[in-house]
């Protein structure tokens, strides 16, 4: 609960007030819950839809629709004007920490996306923890990306070949995580994605104490402990295995001098370390605590943890970071990764940006306008594919 919004944060006062909104709320939510009312989850997110899921009348020049895509709901949104042959289209993967956001809640950014840079978008909604768990959301985004593919000439009149994936926090996981599945994949009779569009990607979780998570711990509206927790809410739910986590205690001996390869701070560029960080002792490795989320070491929770064979076999990619998040360095060590292949990587970043902003994206006084920021730098690069 205690916060820390730094100087450089755009609009300071009113992250403040969002960030003492939430805290009432998951204190209400676990009285209710400890009186047997409703689950936590549950009320939060009823709250969540109350206060940022207000959906408008579709606007002039779009066709809003709501689906099933192999069992999968989703909404299509198509823009109406005419086109010179076929669109581009864009599968879209809401964040919530695999746990909150819908399809509503991303509605407007997707309807923006969708008229300015004249594309089909396809907002998914796949099911969420602790209801299901890993692999549960990933299963459902490839259901719904494949089933676009075979159908999105015919049915869509969008070009197979130019449908990207993308998201937002662990939206944007689910994106690289499915890349990284279709690149394995024996099926291959369906185009590949065109791209990855990946808005402050959450993208692994074998260290929690990278420069970022250090300096932006406290950062509103994603906690450093947070993070930890909505990792074992997707894998098992088992939360009490938080502080080993953030602790590093679950990453074998054996395979720290790999990941340091991909996660050292010297791997970042020297501005992201002016404000600070200490290099964490090594921490003592616990057999239990890795068998119980082991899973999340590998590359379809952790997509920057892949072997290279696999990453050189990703899409064209955008990825966007925000200085005052703890999942900054997650982004910016998977560019590194993807440039070092010879890979083709767009990178924004939003030096007075937060975690969650998009959230706030047209949503009247709650509004940011680094939000817009944000939604347009993903505009201009899905103009481009």
């Amino acid at each position: 609960m205690n916060s820390d919004v730094p100087c450089g944060v755009a609009n300071r006062g009113k992250l403040r007030m969002v960030h003492g909104l939430f805290v009432g709320i998951a204190v209400v939510a676990r009285i209710l819950h400890r009186l047997g009312i409703c689950h936590q989850v549950s009320f939060t997110r009823w709250f969540v839809a109350c206060f940022l899921s207000h959906l408008k009348q579709v606007p002039a020049g779009l066709r809003v629709k709501d689906m099933t895509f192999s069992e999968v709901p989703v909404r299509v949104y198509e823009p109406t004007s005419v086109c010179d042959g076929l669109r581009r289209g864009l599968m879209y993967f809401h964040g919530g920490g695999w746990i909150l956001g819908s399809i509503d809640s991303v509605d407007e950014v997707c309807r923006h996306i969708a008229i300015e840079s004249d594309t089909t978008v396809i907002s998914v909604g796949y099911r969420l923890a602790p209801e299901h768990r890993y692999p549960a959301q990933l299963d459902d985004c490839e259901k719904a990306t494949c089933h676009f593919l075979s159908v999105a000439e015919t049915e869509f009149g969008v070009d197979s070949h130019r449908v990207a994936v993308g998201g937002d926090s662990t939206g944007a996981n689910l994106a690289a995580a499915l890349c990284q599945r279709l690149a394995c994949s024996e099926d291959r009779h369906l185009p590949f994605p065109c791209a990855q569009v990946l808005i402050y990607p959450a993208l692994q979780m074998a260290d929690f104490n990278l420069p970022s998570y250090q300096q932006n711990h406290a950062v509103p509206i994603l906690f450093r402990g947070r993070m930890a927790f909505y990792f074992l809410q997707y894998l098992n739910g088992d939360v009490s295995l938080c502080q080993e986590v953030l602790e590093g205690n679950h990453v074998p001996t054996e395979l720290r001098p790999r990941y340091e390869l991909w996660l050292s701070p010297s791997n970042l560029p020297p501005e992201c370390l002016t404000r600070g960080f200490y290099k964490h002792p090594s921490p003592e490795y616990d057999g239990e605590v890795y068998h119980a989320i082991k899973e999340g070491l590998e590359p379809e929770v952790s997509p920057l943890l892949a072997d290279d064979a696999l990453i050189q076999k990703t899409p064209r990619t955008f990825i966007l970071t925000c200085e005052y998040d703890v999942l900054r360095d997650d982004g910016i060590l998977y560019r590194k990764r993807l440039l070092d292949l010879g890979k083709d990587v767009t990178w924004q970043h939003v030096l007075d940006g937060f975690h969650g902003m998009i959230n706030f994206f047209n949503q009247g006084w709650l509004t940011f306008p680094s939000a817009v920021q944000v939604v347009d730098g993903a505009v201009h690069y899905i103009k481009t594919l």
